[in-house]
């Protein structure tokens, strides 16, 4: 090899492999389009229910995040690093902590604040089938209130958003940790251990009374054969909580009658069945039905900062895919921050699973293009004229692009269209120039008559999804195509 050979090879850039880290992912146009436009309908409902947007920093000191749930010994568990000046930081899993300390900061707050927020948080989980590093969450609470009003609000508007993005069967559900305490209390067990309880009774929607059973007591052997450790209460103990199981839940009983009769002598279940029917009652004034909003005890939550009603949405024809929509009252969160306590209700949902469940219910179409008319090119000498009618386009508010690749071939234009799914293409050459004419062509009607097949060539030369018009008719001609008043 020459020395002019070496010298080229190792002057030579080194390639990258374009590899994603392990857990992140990219979002194709179609994709982010189809989140955006999810994000769009979710503001625009809490935005109508008085809720106001905030964002807060992605990074927060470590101390703002680590706490009874995370501790110094899990740092490691949060994407948390040493930065500048020797701080210890991390990024934020959640939203509720910022909130907790943006409100903790700002003295003259007007309280209630009803604030909704969106973004991305970062988890060191395993990553899996649907579960990344980073995904996006959509917020909703109401930080200063204990009125119940603020509970049957974050409900509402948890069934405002499902009804906004055109979801019809869906079922949102609650229940209050108070009564569950009282249950503990009934049934002989300390109120410390009650977290304990609670992380096993949120398992019996999936794992049945008898799982749950086994693990109140020596635990049991799950279908992996894994070994779940039990939490050995004594047998009187789990033969309260297997008859609130199996009577207080059956389906042919109402819970809150079970609860009068075995829980009433217990002032914290008594409260929080007084909370559930406030909510009941401001639910029905909204005109809110059960067939959307109702009562159920065995929702349960298995985070242990929540401290009254709790709730879980549900997609009636996708119940393998179990809460798509979650949150409850937490009325201890932002005491870590400050002396006077600060109550507080919201809820959340993940952006990325509410996606894959509207994708699954045929809910939503996903659609790399943006824009709804390509002008295409075949006379490149009349540039102007095309930047023209794209123009005009734009000022009409129809959202429209001119074909800036190089091929000239204006099948292979019309055709770029199709594949990015753009539904309408602009056509002027010589002959619609001399008439002062443009033809119009419905590519999302063609593709509908084209069917899945990959060879479309004979509809995108079809003239039955074409039609020519006047130059000063092709604004309205187009709106009428796409649908537009």
């Amino acid at each position: 090899m020459s020395k002019n050979n070496k010298e080229n090879k190792k002057n030579k850039p080194q390639r990258v492999k374009p590899k994603l880290l392990k857990g992140f992912r990219d979002y194709s146009p179609a994709q982010q389009a189809a989140r955006e436009n999810i994000l769009a309908k979710l503001r625009q409902a809490v935005e109508l229910m008085g809720f106001q947007p905030l964002q807060t920093a992605s990074l927060e000191s470590a101390d703002v995040l680590l706490g009874s749930h995370y501790t110094e010994d899990s740092l490691a568990e949060l994407f948390g690093f040493v930065g500048p000046d020797e701080v210890n930081m991390a990024l934020r899993y959640e939203f509720t902590l910022s909130l907790a300390r943006y409100v903790a900061s700002q003295v003259n707050l007007p309280l209630p604040f009803r604030r909704y927020q969106y973004g991305n948080v970062w988890r060191v989980d395993k990553p899996g089938p649907g579960r990344f590093r980073e995904f996006m969450q959509f917020d909703i609470d109401i930080v200063g209130t204990k009125n119940m009003l603020a509970d049957a609000e974050i409900i509402a508007a948890m069934v405002s958003m499902m009804e906004g993005l055109g979801i019809e069967r869906f079922e949102v559900r609650y229940s209050n940790r108070k009564i569950l305490n009282g249950l503990i209390e009934w049934a002989g067990i300390d109120r410390d251990r009650g977290p304990d309880v609670m992380r096993v009774l949120d398992k019996f929607e999936k794992q049945g009374r008898q799982a749950v059973i086994a693990e109140l007591g020596q635990g049991r052997t799950d279908d992996s054969g894994a070994r779940i450790p039990g939490l050995n209460f004594p047998v009187e103990q789990i033969e309260k909580i297997s008859q609130f199981l199996q009577e207080g839940l059956a389906s042919e009983n109402d819970p809150m009658n079970w609860v009068d009769e075995h829980l009433a002598g217990f002032e914290t279940a008594t409260e929080g069945q007084t909370e559930l029917y406030a909510i009941q009652s401001h639910l029905s004034s909204m005109g809110i039905s059960e067939s959307k909003a109702r009562v159920d005890l065995t929702i349960v939550r298995g985070l242990g900062y929540y401290t009254g009603p709790v709730f879980e949405t549900t997609l009636l024809d996708l119940p393998e895919y179990g809460s798509v929509f979650s949150g409850g009252r937490y009325d201890n969160l932002l005491d870590r921050f400050q002396s006077q306590s600060v109550p507080a209700v919201g809820t959340s949902v993940g952006i990325d699973r509410l996606l894959a469940s509207l994708i699954a219910l045929d809910a939503i179409t996903l659609n790399e293009a943006t824009s709804q008319v390509l002008v295409t090119v075949m006379d490149r000498e009349q540039t102007s004229a095309y930047l023209a009618m794209v123009a005009e386009l734009r000022m009409a508010g129809i959202r429209a692009e001119i074909y800036s690749g190089d091929t000239k071939n204006l099948t292979r234009q019309v055709k770029y269209g199709d594949k990015v799914g753009i539904p309408v293409a602009v056509i002027a050459g010589s002959n619609e120039f001399e008439a002062n004419q443009v033809t119009i062509k419905n590519l999302a009607a063609g593709a509908d008559k084209a069917g899945a097949t990959d060879d479309r060539e004979a509809w995108l030369k079809a003239e039955g999804f074409q039609i020519t018009v006047d130059r000063d008719q092709m604004v309205s001609q187009i709106k009428t195509m796409l649908g537009i008043k």
